[in-house]
C-alpha cells in the first residue's frame, strides 16, 4: 500500500490523477457471495417484470469498502430510477479484483437473465497491471460481442477508464484511447471518465485513496446517469 500512497501523493494534483488505482489491493474477494447476490437480484427482477440494468464491473461497481451495497453507484442509480418511477431493476454484477479477462470468463453466466441495459465498467485493473492495451481492447470487444449476440436489442454503455502517469505517457495515452475507440466502433454510448470529479479528491475517497466514499459514489452515479438517462 505504500507505493500506492506514493503515487497518490505524486499525482493527486494532476488533472487525471489516478484513475483507478482500483483494487490491486482488494483481490477477488467473496466471489461466491457476489454470485449469490446477482442471482437473487436477477430473480427479483424477473418476478417484478421490471427491465434489467446490469452493471458489470470491478470493485467500483461492487462498492468495495462501503457499509451497504446500496451506497455503491449502481445502488444510487436504483434510487434515482425508483424516484422517477421508471420500471427498471439494477443488478450489481461488480466483482472486486476483476480484469477484462476475468469478466470475459464469467459473462456467459451473467447473461442467463435477459438484460435491457448493459453497463460495462472494466479495464482499470488491466491498466494497473500493465496488460497490453490491445489485449484489454480485445477482451472488452469480446464481452460486447457476447452481449450483442445474446440480446441484440440491449443498450450497451461503456465506462471510460484512465491510468496514472506513472504507467508511462505512451501507455497511459494508449489505454485512455481504448474506450472511446470501442464506443465509436460499436456505436455505443460512452461515459468519458467514470471517476470524473472524484479521483484525487481526498474527502470523496476512502482512506485507501482509491475507492469512493458514499458521497463520492453519488458523484460517480451522476456521471453515469448523465449518459444513462439519454439512452433510457
Amino acid at each position: 500500500m505504500l507505493y500506492l500512497k506514493f503515487y497518490m501523493d505524486k499525482f493527486k494534483k494532476s488533472g487525471v490523477f489516478i484513475l483507478l488505482l482500483v483494487l490491486v489491493a482488494c483481490g477477488n474477494k467473496n466471489t461466491s457471495g457476489n454470485s449469490q447476490e446477482v442471482a437473487a437480484k436477477t430473480e427479483t427482477a424477473a418476478q417484478s417484470n421490471k427491465k434489467n440494468i446490469l452493471f458489470f464491473g470491478d470493485s467500483l461497481t461492487a462498492g468495495y469498502g462501503l457499509d451497504d451495497q446500496d451506497e455503491a453507484f449502481p445502488g444510487v442509480i436504483q434510487h434515482q430510477l425508483d424516484s422517477l418511477k421508471l420500471p427498471y431493476q439494477v443488478i450489481n454484477a461488480g466483482l472486486s479484483g476483476e480484469t477484462t479477462a476475468g469478466g470475459l470468463g464469467r459473462i456467459d453466466w451473467v447473461l442467463k437473465q435477459k438484460v435491457s441495459v448493459f453497463i460495462l465498467e472494466l479495464g482499470a485493473n488491466d491498466g494497473l497491471r500493465g496488460i497490453p492495451t490491445n489485449e484489454t481492447a480485445r477482451n472488452l470487444q469480446a464481452i460486447i460481442d457476447k452481449v450483442k449476440a445474446k440480446y441484440p436489442d440491449t443498450i450497451i454503455i461503456l465506462a471510460g477508464m484512465q491510468v496514472p502517469p506513472s504507467m508511462g505517457a505512451d501507455y497511459a495515452s494508449s489505454f485512455k484511447a481504448v474506450f472511446p475507440t470501442l464506443a465509436k466502433t460499436n456505436k455505443i454510448s460512452l461515459i468519458p471518465f467514470l471517476l470524473d470529479n472524484v479521483a484525487g479528491i481526498p474527502k470523496l475517497n476512502q482512506k485507501d485513496g482509491i475507492h469512493p466514499t458514499a458521497e463520492g459514489a453519488k458523484i460517480v452515479a451522476g456521471n453515469v446517469w448523465a449518459v444513462l438517462k439519454e439512452d433510457l
